[in-house]
């Protein structure tokens, strides 16, 4: 019975952390990187996200409890899994201890970009441009952002080939290494977007 409930548990986890969480990445990403257009661009397009309706029960439902789920359950699994790098110095098992270690950086991350927008916003601060502005004036926080957003997009895109593994989507292993290319160009692409967005601000 726990042995069901913990095959359940992980199906979960691997499933939100794609859908909705890691579709909300994408999103979040592609509408943070109109500050690459400018101002006044950026700020239309965060007020129309902000203006979306049921907007409250949408981040409840649709992000934070799943991300909640993800996290905690996440963290579980890292330090409980059993790590072969340092016996068996293959490629996925570098990006199994990876998908661990990002797991938490990603965790402390958005923990803090959720207090510093999000919580603020409750209280009264308006997100917009010049709140990225003043957050990212200093160049630890600069530097906190760029590790923090590289190794959110790193979890996710080496979260899909998981993803593929164990929901049956990639079986023989041509798939599963043709997957791992894909996974990587996403990365990469993901990558590029995060950090041309964090530089629009500096």
């Amino acid at each position: 019975m726990a042995g069901n409930r913990e095959f359940l548990n992980r199906r979960l986890h691997s499933l939100l952390g794609v859908i909705p969480v890691g579709l909300f990445l994408v999103m979040h990403l592609v509408v943070n990187n109109f500050a690459t257009r400018g101002e006044e661009v950026y700020n239309g397009a965060t007020h129309f996200m902000e203006s979306l309706p049921f907007k409250l029960f949408l981040e409840i439902f649709v992000i934070y409890l799943p991300l909640l789920f993800h996290a905690i359950y996440g963290l579980y699994i890292a330090f409980t899994a059993k790590n072969n790098v340092s016996n068996y110095s293959f490629f996925r098992n570098w990006m199994f201890a990876l998908q661990r270690v990002s797991g938490i950086i990603t965790l402390i991350f958005v923990a803090w970009h959720v207090w510093e927008t999000r919580i603020a916003a409750a209280l009264g601060a308006e997100v917009n441009f010049n709140m990225m502005e003043n957050i990212l004036s200093s160049p630890w926080m600069i530097t906190f952002y760029l590790v923090g957003i590289i190794s959110t997009i790193f979890h996710f895109a080496n979260g899909l080939w998981s993803f593929a593994v164990s929901w049956g989507l990639t079986v023989t292993p041509r798939s599963q290494k043709i997957a791992t290319y894909v996974t990587m160009i996403i990365f990469v692409a993901l990558t590029y977007v995060g950090v041309s967005t964090i530089l629009a601000f500096v």
